[in-house]
């Protein structure tokens, strides 16, 4: 099983780097793309050293982050939208450095870069804290609400942590043009939210007791 598991997460980890790369560095029309580098070590250098220690410490977590099939329709279209928006997004990254149309400072890209890592970290911590994690909006036999930790600030502190990593990705990658496609994001994972906290006040046991509890589902004092 988990010689299986070791193969599925190698292709998925190989599949990534490549379709990312080629995203990137064909529109930029040559390799010497510095930003888009960052963004790769920056992306799956932490991926790889998260993917190796859930294989070995906690396998059935990370199968179920290898899962990406959603059930319900609601999320299928959103699933959709989040792959167009990034294909466009790292497109765009890629013309924009072809062509000059925007640039940005260096502090800013390693500003970027610091809130990338930092997102990642509270990625992490998140995977700690709740091993009913799954990639699809489902509710788990014997799963209980997390009510302790990043889930007593915000109630979806995961989708927090994508906010910071995927706003700070076109940064990184020295584009404004990218950034605005990228705004799209807080609006595709807000509807995520909303439909996934309807399914988990029907089926999750306590979950509308937790959202009385915790009042912010995203960001603390804004929504």
């Amino acid at each position: 099983m988990k010689l299986r598991l070791l193969g599925q997460t190698c292709a998925k980890f190989g599949a990534g780097l490549v379709i990312i790369g080629l995203l990137l560095f064909l529109p930029a029309g040559t390799l010497a793309y510095a930003n888009g580098w960052l963004l790769l070590g920056l992306f799956f250098v932490p991926m790889l050293l998260l993917g190796t220690v859930l294989f070995v410490k906690a396998p059935e977590l990370l199968k179920k982050r290898l899962s990406t099939k959603e059930k319900q329709s609601t999320q299928k279209r959103v699933v959709a939208l989040s792959g167009l928006m990034f294909a466009a997004g790292f497109i765009a990254a890629g013309l924009d450095f072809r062509f000059g149309w925007t640039h940005l400072p260096l502090w800013l890209v390693i500003g970027a870069a610091a809130l990338f890592l930092v997102g990642y970290t509270l990625y992490a911590e998140v995977m700690r804290e709740n091993a009913y994690l799954s990639r699809t909006v489902e509710v788990q036999q014997g799963q209980r609400v997390i009510d302790t930790g990043l889930y007593g600030v915000v109630r979806h502190p995961m989708y927090a942590a994508t906010l910071l990593l995927f706003l700070s990705m076109p940064l990184v990658l020295g584009s404004l043009v990218s950034f605005v496609i990228f705004l799209a994001y807080p609006l595709l994972i807000a509807r995520r939210i909303v439909s996934e906290e309807a399914l988990l006040r029907q089926q999750l046991s306590g979950y509308s007791e937790y959202c009385a509890k915790v009042r912010w589902r995203l960001i603390p004092l804004v929504w």
